[in-house]
């Protein structure tokens, strides 16, 4: 069972990332150590989307290997 958007959204906060809104159910995510901002779409209760986990894995692996 895939994870929920609400789960992929604390683990970003949990990194540091800040959400800098968006449109609709549209939410930006940036880190000043990330280059690309992560955009998560949906509602909070629904299934994440695979290219949204795997967006979420790339971005809080590049924070890591920054660090």
């Amino acid at each position: 069972m895939p994870p929920k958007i609400r789960d992929l959204i604390k683990e970003l906060e949990a990194a540091g990332f800040v959400n800098r809104g968006g449109k609709g159910s549209h939410r930006n995510f940036v880190h000043g150590e990330v280059v690309q901002p992560v955009t998560v779409s949906g509602q909070t209760g629904d299934d994440a989307k695979h290219y949204q986990i795997r967006a979420v894995r790339l971005a809080l692996k590049e924070l890591k290997s920054e660090r």
